[in-house]
Order: structure tokens, then C-alpha cells, then sequence
């Protein structure tokens, strides 16, 4: 009986061993046929790639990697006209008409001010966004959020202080608040930590602020 439990568990362990290569290999098996059946000859992409290869081979095996070859070649020269050229004149009249309509105009630029927390080249935008802490009743609550606007505003008599507060796992959405200036505190950390707390729903936890 002692033999049999040893060979078995000896058995069990190279099981395990082989456990991990055999799952990568079902699964490098499983997005192999994923990608044949939507981007193979047989898928209507792959169809498209065919029918742009016809014109220069002959061999039925050889069309499917001409056409997709033909497409880069051409994709790839427009992309470049596209980012030299045209991309920055054509972006600015896209923004400024969807800034002139009413309510939506409104939302994208709430929504291009979220995604400049992830864009950094947008230095300007991010910098003028700075983490706070929303307290809620007291000892209760705690929400972080960012302040877009240090100046407060006056609803029926009272400061309150414009916050946004993002969502989880995806902050370039989120809710407009209004909450009162006393219950405002400045966040010690930085706008990325926010973005990455809210992303990680929590499993990153806020860190002291190591720059000023």
C-alpha cells in the first residue's frame, strides 16, 4: 500500500508539472482557431485579403497573404499623411463642432478631460486637476475625487466646490458633484494614484504623496 500512495503521488507531481505547459498549449490552440475562424481565407476578411491578392499571384494558398500584405502597404504611407497632416487640423474642427452642441458639447468635455488624466501630453489639463477628499457625514464617508476648479461657487448662500468623482474600473466616466467647501480636503497624492486606485477597484491603496 506504501508503494501504490508513493508512485501515485509521484505520479500526481508530474502532473502537475506538466498541468501549466498543457493549459498554455490549449490555450495558444484556442486563439490560433479564434484568429483562423474571424481573420482566416475562409472568414469575410479573409475574403477581402483574397480578393485584393487575385490580381498579383496565381497560387489560391499564396492570395490570402498578398492581399493582406497590399493592404499594409498602403494603410501604412495613409497613416502617416493622416499624423502629419491632416490629423491636427481635422481634430480641432471635430472638437469644435461637438463642443457647439447643446448637452453633448458638455459631456465631451467632460469625458476629454478624464481621458487627459491618461494622455500626457495633456500636461495643461492634468495639471489643473488636483486629488481632494469628499467627507460625507461625519466620521462616515470618505470619497476620492478631483478638483478641476480651486474657486468655489455660491448655491443658495453656501460655497460648494465642483468635484468629479470617478468610477470603477473605468474612471474616464463618473458624476459631477457639488459638495460643500468645509467638507473638502486636499488628497496627498497624485492625479495617476487616483487613476490607478480606480482602475485597480480599490486593490491599490493610497500612498503618501512622495513629490511636491
Amino acid at each position: 500500500m506504501g508503494l501504490s500512495r508513493r508512485l501515485f503521488g509521484i505520479w500526481i507531481a508530474g502532473l502537475l508539472a506538466l498541468l501549466p505547459l498543457g493549459l498554455t498549449l490549449l490555450l495558444l490552440a484556442w486563439l490560433a482557431k479564434l484568429v483562423h475562424v474571424y481573420l482566416g481565407p475562409g472568414s469575410p476578411l479573409g475574403r477581402f485579403f483574397v480578393f485584393l491578392g487575385q490580381p498579383f499571384v496565381a497560387h489560391p494558398a499564396l492570395e490570402y497573404f498578398a492581399g493582406f500584405l497590399l493592404l499594409l502597404l498602403v494603410v501604412f504611407p495613409l497613416g502617416l499623411l493622416v499624423q502629419s497632416r491632416i490629423q491636427q487640423p481635422l481634430t480641432r474642427f471635430a472638437e469644435a463642432a461637438i463642443r457647439r452642441i447643446p448637452l453633448v458639447g458638455s459631456l465631451y468635455s467632460l469625458a476629454d478631460r478624464f481621458v487627459g488624466l491618461l494622455d500626457q501630453r495633456k500636461e495643461a489639463d492634468l495639471a489643473a486637476m488636483r486629488p481632494v477628499w469628499c467627507f460625507f457625514g461625519e466620521g462616515s464617508v470618505a470619497v476620492l475625487a478631483l478638483l478641476p476648479n480651486p474657486e468655489p461657487i455660491d448655491i443658495e448662500g453656501s460655497p460648494y466646490l465642483a468635484v468629479l468623482v470617478p468610477t470603477a474600473p473605468v474612471p474616464i466616466g463618473g458624476g459631477l458633484l457639488y459638495v460643500p467647501v468645509d467638507r473638502v480636503r486636499p488628497a496627498r497624492i497624485s492625479v495617476e494614484r487616483v487613476t490607478s486606485i480606480y482602475l485597480s477597484m480599490g486593490l491599490v491603496q493610497p500612498e503618501p504623496k512622495t513629490e511636491v
